[in-house]
């Protein structure tokens, strides 16, 4: 069983910065395509970055292209999601997940492992 937990929400401004980790236990992250999600009250689940294997191929959602970016450290069994230019409409509760695909995928379902989620609240 592969454990994740998230670090690094909290409450900004609009426009501010930050970095969310995610240590991975149990098992090798490089085993694992990895990817972020997001899920803010009343609303579902939704896609934030994927990343391949080796860190060579990622995607974004949509809403998040071009401010955000996932990396990744197999050495060190964490990843991590840069976040910039940050918007009150990206307050929601953040979770890394681990998937058997090794390219990474933005679908939910093909995801075999979660972490707990970290808050992220951004103000106006």
């Amino acid at each position: 069983q592969m454990q994740l937990a998230e670090s690094g929400g909290g409450l900004v401004q609009a426009g501010a910065s930050l970095r969310l980790s995610c240590a991975a236990s149990e098992r090798p992250l490089r085993a694992y395509g990895m990817g972020w999600f997001r899920q803010a009250p009343g609303k579902e689940r939704e896609f934030v970055a994927t990343i391949d294997l080796s860190g060579g191929s990622t995607d974004y959602g949509r809403s998040v292209k071009g401010r955000f970016t996932i990396s990744r450290d197999n050495g060190k069994n964490m990843l991590f999601l840069e976040m910039n230019s940050l918007k009150p409409e990206d307050t929601a509760v953040y979770y890394c997940a681990a998937t058997g695909r090794s390219s990474g995928t933005g679908y939910a379902y093909e995801y075999d492992y979660w972490g707990q989620g970290t808050q992220v609240t951004v103000s106006s």
